[in-house]
């Protein structure tokens, strides 16, 4: 018979603390999407301050009437982009693995943490000449980036074994839907900072002044204030039941933890009779990380969850830096009557209303979609018209929307995010964490986000070639943008050909039931 404090999580009722689990597990992503999308904005006041058209442009000193404004490299916001998502696949499979083997609470105050203080660390990037300064901030977003990937796998496994099985694919999309709050927090926070900023100056508005060089900093450091709220609250959690009856191997203190946070009478949790293991509580699993028993029991899910994932993330970040072409049709970055703050609030205004319109739509879709209809025909669904969407945006970009970005761009380009969230941009969080049993289940979906994140960096390194400007123009080159956006779409397609084939449905079992489960606990009355 299978364990009570098991199935009567899989049967407990939705409480108040399954809300509460998700601000605490949905924190790490709010920070993730703040970090990523603040960027951008904080990016043009960068380039104003330290990109400047006269010899001394590494010095920030009051800018002449005749300066000529400047935009940061596309190779630098490419390499600042790739810092972070490096140290995010170092921080998914680091803390993916301590994850399981120390305990997922244990570790998960410790990436809250990092977060927090390379958050504070990014606005404190030491000094004032331009190469200090971008060096510094790489580094202190490397590290946050390790913080927020240890996040990704500690976050939807503790999501996965504190649901019930009814609702639980609906509670782990709410804990990833805090990505979309985290986006328009960054937009608002930026143009809050960059309003008052602006209103403060006593300089002639159609300049940056030097205290923009404060401005950026402290939209960086608001993005710990949310993470930091929460920790006292991530610290008081107890460990999961699952890790302590299965990992563990302790039922009788797994029946004193959940008493702890879910109103289940003790009756329906305790054991009635001793329980023996056999063989007895071994300190390793029967068969280690990787080896062939585990890559026969579980190497196609693996591969599957991994693949999946470094294909939408190819899509979802060159999609995010194809932002900056698109605005940049609309906001002149070199128009000096334009100052630094008016044009990043411009850029997070911008963000603001796509995400508005597309991407926390798509979140909460799949919220409430995810427990109805399942995982694999939400992902095909998602790959499916975001393939559609490369396609109508990237066959006829060279003799159409290169040169006429508008509202039916836009449409398109919004669906593309919509269908991303409401897709496989959901999916592949929610899945890795239901499929491998409890031992794997944090080190195997680290090892997903991982090959993920690496994606990522090539999506990103790969729109940096596409979109390479013409000579003597500030459009991209028309061709290479047709290419990158074609394999984009076929990128997609690959995505919903694996999904179909290998992606094992998850909706509405228990945990227990996804492993391809042994017989290795043997319970006896």
């Amino acid at each position: 018979m299978g364990l009570k404090v098991l199935s009567a999580l899989d049967a407990a009722k939705i409480q108040l603390y399954h809300f509460k689990a998700i601000i605490i597990a949905g924190m790490g992503l709010f920070t993730d999407a703040y970090d990523l999308f603040c960027i951008p904005p904080i990016l043009k006041l960068i380039g104003r301050i330290y990109y400047l058209d006269h010899h001394n442009s590494d010095k920030c000193s009051v800018m002449p009437k005749e300066t000529q404004y400047k935009t940061t490299p596309t190779a630098v916001v490419s390499t600042l982009v790739s810092i972070a998502l490096l140290g995010t696949a170092v921080g998914q499979l680091v803390f993916g693995r301590l994850g399981d083997r120390a305990g997922r609470r244990r570790v998960y105050g410790l990436s809250l943490g990092m977060m927090v203080l390379s958050s504070l660390a990014c606005g404190f990037s030491i000094c004032k000449t331009r190469n200090c300064v971008l060096v510094s901030l790489g580094f202190f977003r490397f590290l946050l980036g390790v913080g927020i990937g240890g996040d990704y796998p500690l976050s939807a496994t503790i999501m996965s074994e504190f649901a019930n099985k009814k609702t639980r694919g609906a509670f782990i999309a709410a804990v990833f839907s805090m990505q979309g709050l985290g986006i328009l927090a960054s937009s608002i926070v930026t143009m809050a900072v960059c309003r008052i900023f602006e209103v403060s100056s006593n300089e002639p508005k159609s300049e940056t002044p030097d205290e923009a060089d404060i401005a950026w900093r402290l939209i960086l450091m608001m993005g710990a204030v949310p993470a930091a709220l929460t920790y006292y609250w991530r610290m008081m959690m107890p460990e999961t039941a699952r890790y302590t009856a299965l990992v563990e191997q302790n039922v009788v203190q797994a029946a004193i933890d959940m008493k702890k946070v879910l109103d289940v009478p003790m009756s329906e949790i305790a054991e009635d009779s001793p329980i023996r293991l056999k063989p007895p509580a071994p300190p390793n699993p029967s068969y280690p990380l990787l080896s062939k028993r585990f890559l026969r029991r579980h190497g196609v899910d693996l591969f599957c969850c991994a693949a999946t994932w470094f294909l939408v993330d190819v899509v979802f970040y060159s999609s995010n830096l194809l932002q900056s072409q698109i605005y940049h049709r609309f906001i002149k970055d070199n128009n000096n009557d334009v100052n630094g703050y008016k044009l990043a609030f411009k850029v997070a205004r911008f963000q603001a209303i796509l995400a508005i319109s597309s991407t926390i739509p798509g979140y909460w879709v799949t919220v409430y979609f995810i427990d109805r209809i399942g995982r694999v025909k939400i992902q095909m669904l998602g790959f499916l018209f975001m393939a559609l969407v490369y396609f109508a945006i990237g066959i006829p970009y060279k003799y159409y929307w290169s040169d006429n970005i508008g509202v039916g761009f836009m449409a398109l380009y919004s669906l593309s995010f919509f269908f991303s969230n409401f897709g496989p941009n959901t999916t592949t969080f929610i899945v890795p964490a239901e499929l491998f049993p409890a031992r794997f289940r944090s080190t195997c979906h680290g090892i997903a986000g991982a090959v993920g994140k690496v994606g990522a960096i090539i999506g990103t390194i790969g729109f940096f070639w596409a979109s390479r400007n013409e000579k003597d123009s500030d459009k991209p080159n028309p061709v290479r943008m047709t290419v990158a956006l074609v394999i984009l779409g076929v990128v997609c397609l690959v995505g919903l050909v694996l999904t179909y084939f290998l992606t094992r449905e998850t909706m509405g079992r228990s945990l227990e039931d996804n492993e391809i489960y042994e017989d290795e606990l043997i319970y006896h009355t």
